[in-house]
């Protein structure tokens, strides 16, 4: 039995910003997604968020991020193995429905011009600072905003999933995202 290691992001993941000139970004829910990669004994295995809701804003000119904020519940998680779902959820709140959100505290430009944004991820009712690159682009009114961070769910409260004394799911995962709509 596979489980997933829940903390997408999101991370999630999760988590991410846009700008588009004292503007917000009206999600194209089509476009955007959110993923994870994990690697477990013998395997590795990804999975996505179904549905999540996401409030982005900034400036569209310099395409700076102003304000981020992402939520979702985990049951909307999807692996293309429901029973691996199942126990992932199991694995997290005792089969309650858990939610996970991301809030962007500030953004900033390094040195060699990387947008890089800090926040609040929240998973299994653990709160921790991470900060993570974005890339920002923008054709006409459409703003894509994509990115990647690493996260070990052991931060969050979690233990290591493992199953039947040989398997083992990496603590370590990779959240994915991309978002994109117009800016309004």
């Amino acid at each position: 039995m596979k489980l997933l290691p829940c903390s997408i992001p999101v991370a999630l993941l999760a988590f991410t910003v846009m700008s588009a000139n004292a503007s917000d970004l009206t999600l194209d829910a089509r476009k955007s997604w959110l993923k994870f990669d994990a690697s477990a004994t013998g395997h590795s295995f990804d999975g996505a968020l179904k549905k999540f809701d996401a409030e982005v804003s900034g400036d569209a000119t310099s395409l700076n991020p102003a304000a981020a904020s992402l939520s979702w519940d985990f049951k909307d998680l999807d692996t293309d193995e429901p029973k691996r779902d199942v126990e992932m959820l199991k694995w997290l709140e005792h089969g309650k429905s858990p939610k996970g959100s991301f809030q962007m505290t500030k953004s900033w430009v390094d040195d060699s011009g990387v947008t890089w944004v800090q926040g609040t991820l929240k998973i299994h009712s653990i709160a921790k600072t991470i900060a993570f690159p974005i890339q920002t682009s923008k054709n006409g009114d459409r703003v894509k905003i994509d990115g990647q961070v690493w996260i070990d769910y052991q931060n969050f409260g979690l233990p290591i999933i493992r199953n039947m004394a040989v398997m083992k799911v990496d603590p370590k995962l990779k959240i994915s995202f991309h978002l994109e709509g117009d800016a309004r």
